[in-house]
């Protein structure tokens, strides 16, 4: 029998101690390091919680990943966990067996806890010495910060119970404890209550931030600070949805804003939804970037041509892999702006989105030869658009020899439509069947979806999970 099959002694010898609690206490100190994870995990979910509170500070790991063992935040078992630290942190020296420098409390680790509870089919040797810190001399080891890293997920007017213990035991120990978050999410919540939740969180550490806001700009510009001390950030979505009147003092407050890209030198993809203070001076943040961008969202934004025209010659914008301008009408915009644009990109674009520009005909003909220039291509959607099946034609046969190329949404042609805009299920049949008849024309396997959602004349979804067409791999339409 092999010895990850169960039953093995191990979980025996597991079980013996959690009978009982003092014995197992006792027996930390003397304890094999492979039954430290295995014992915790019975403990954990066992309530034995004078246990864990006692294997907090004998842990012989750098880090101790308790948010993949918590399916929903357990306030019980943070509370043993805190007040096992706070033991261990009140101790001018590190135990001699503890090794503890990081408490994970995000949906990660599962691994950790699969590999030592045994449950994995293969573990190599090697495997098991990954999670054990390097063994330090028996001296004794002065205890630094301790790390505690969370999902932050800042959503409603209060924070659950988890959360607000978590916020005020980490904000009395502030000079021995670093919150971390490596992503964060921001939405419907005062300005001030989520200032106050950040300035207890090392904001250097964020890697990622989603802000969904309804603030006024000024609010906006007195927030954005925030976002500039997240040095070390790769990635930021900002939405900002309030669309009230003018304010007093508004260019300020966009340079306010914009002024703080200068300061995120790692910044690869941004996006930027609503955002309607950019109008007319685009330019203010492309020039605030202070390194070249992976990719690039400005969607359901009102664009100047001067903003398009500083976007095309943005020098950070030129090795693309991803640009989204949808919501962005480019109805009346330069027919040239465009085109300049996706030239800008095209030996690196790998993904482009121009759902809702309000492109016609006219517009997308302008495009094509720029797009049939996007050799990187994989992944094109123009949908929202209204378009005819002449041009729909046109777009298949310029972007015919991207080799890349494997996933296309266009819209439904708009020769499926009435006269009074109401989609006809017979005319859409009988365009799909022109559709395939042009695949097979051009005779290289492809695949394409065809979906009005959202519809051109209505703004709403008429159905959401259209069948493609599709020429090559042993299937058709």
């Amino acid at each position: 029998m092999s010895i990850w099959n169960p039953p093995r002694l191990l979980d025996q010898a597991v079980l013996s101690l959690l009978r009982d609690e003092a014995l197992a206490i006792s027996a930390l100190e003397y304890l094999p390091i492979e039954l430290f994870p295995p014992l915790f995990m019975e403990a954990f979910y066992g309530s034995c919680r004078e246990t864990l509170k006692a294997m907090v500070q004998a842990w012989p790991f750098v880090r101790l990943p308790l948010g993949g063992l918590m399916e929903m935040p357990h306030l019980g078992t943070l509370q043993a966990m805190l007040d096992g630290l706070d033991v261990l942190l009140s101790q001018k020296d590190q135990p001699r067996r503890c090794k503890l420098q990081v408490l994970d409390l995000r949906n990660t680790g599962q691994d950790f806890w699969r590999m030592w509870s045994g449950s994995s089919v293969q573990v190599s040797s090697s495997s098991l010495e990954e999670p054990v810190a390097k063994k330090r001399p028996r001296t004794h080891q002065t205890l630094g910060p301790l790390e505690v890293f969370i999902e932050l997920h800042i959503n409603g007017r209060t924070m659950d119970g988890f959360l607000t213990y978590l916020m005020r035991w980490v904000e009395e120990r502030k000079a021995s404890i670093h919150l971390c978050c490596k992503k964060l999410k921001i939405e419907s919540m005062p300005r001030d209550n989520i200032m106050k939740i950040l300035s207890m969180v090392q904001l250097d550490c964020v890697e990622e931030v989603r802000v969904h806001c309804t603030w006024r700009l000024s609010s906006l510009a007195v927030f954005a600070p925030l976002l500039g001390q997240m040095s070390n950030m790769q990635r930021l979505l900002l939405s900002h949805t309030d669309i009230s009147t003018l304010e007093d003092q508004e260019e300020q407050h966009v340079v306010q804003i914009t002024s703080q890209f200068l300061r995120l030198h790692y910044l690869q993809d941004l996006f930027l939804e609503s955002a309607f203070f950019l109008e007319g001076c685009l330019d203010q943040m492309l020039r605030c970037l202070t390194n070249p961008l992976d990719t690039l969202g400005i969607t359901h934004c009102l664009l100047t041509n001067s903003d398009l025209i500083h976007l095309s010659q943005c020098p950070n914008i030129s090795q693309l892999k991803g640009l989204d301008l949808s919501g962005v009408t480019l109805t009346y915009s330069s027919p040239e702006l465009l085109p300049g644009l996706l030239e800008k990109v095209a030996a690196t674009l790998q993904e482009l989105y121009l759902d809702q520009c309000g492109i016609m005909d006219s517009q997308l003909e302008a495009i094509l030869p720029a797009l049939s220039h996007c050799f990187q291509l994989n992944f094109f959607s123009i949908r929202g658009n209204f378009l005819s099946m002449a041009i729909m034609d046109k777009m298949l046969r310029h972007t015919s020899a991207l080799p890349s190329l494997c996933q296309e949404l266009y819209p439904v042609p708009q020769e499926s439509f009435s006269s009074l805009g109401i989609l006809q299920m017979g005319r859409l049949a009988q365009c799909r069947a022109e559709l395939l008849e042009i695949l097979k024309d051009l005779g290289r396997p492809r695949t394409i979806w065809i979906s009005s959602s959202p519809c051109p004349h209505c703004g709403e979804d008429t159905f959401d999970h259209p069948e493609p067409i599709t020429y090559g791999s042993n299937t058709s339409a």
